[in-house]
């Protein structure tokens, strides 16, 4: 049986509609702006300082907490501040590795690892990135989030389902 080629056409664009394929997408991330100034804290079943180079790393079931937002991960060194080669004691920088998990309100994500820039409020993360907000879900390589202004841009071959109320 041949089927027209208009039917064929409008057929796959309703099935392919609800899928969006892109290089980029802005979305928003969580249901709050974030105070990077809050305190952070840190559980894990391990820790190893060096004071050589002014780090922490945490293994472990490794929890971290600041304000509203929570960030979950298998290994995260932690980066001081430094003036005159001397550690502050203030967290600059956080990476984290192994099954990273971002929670902030009612968005969370998922990525292979992530870096969260204390001092400029992002967080990058990269790596089979999914970010599921309620019943939608997106999926990239990278995303960038802006903790100030709560938004994010995903970036690497952007997918979704968008869902449209109907049964």
């Amino acid at each position: 049986m041949k089927f027209p080629r208009i039917a064929v056409v409008a057929s796959l664009t309703i099935l392919l509609a609800p899928f969006v394929f892109a290089q980029g997408a802005q979305v928003a991330f969580g249901d709050l702006q974030h105070d990077t100034s809050l305190p952070v804290e840190v559980s894990a079943d391990q820790l190893k300082i060096d004071q050589a180079d002014g780090t922490a790393t945490f293994r472990g079931s490794v929890i971290i907490g600041q304000g509203e937002m929570r960030l979950t991960a298998g290994i995260v060194r932690v980066e001081y501040s430094s003036v005159d080669g001397q550690a502050t004691g203030d967290i600059s920088r956080l990476f984290a590795a192994g099954g990273v998990t971002l929670v902030n309100g009612a968005a969370a994500a998922e990525a292979q690892e992530a870096e969260y820039s204390i001092d400029t409020g992002t967080i990058i993360m990269t790596g089979n990135v999914i970010l599921a907000q309620g019943e939608n879900a997106l999926s990239s390589e990278r995303m960038v989030i802006d903790l100030s202004t709560g938004s994010a841009s995903m970036e690497g071959r952007v997918r979704t389902i968008l869902q449209t109320g109907g049964n």
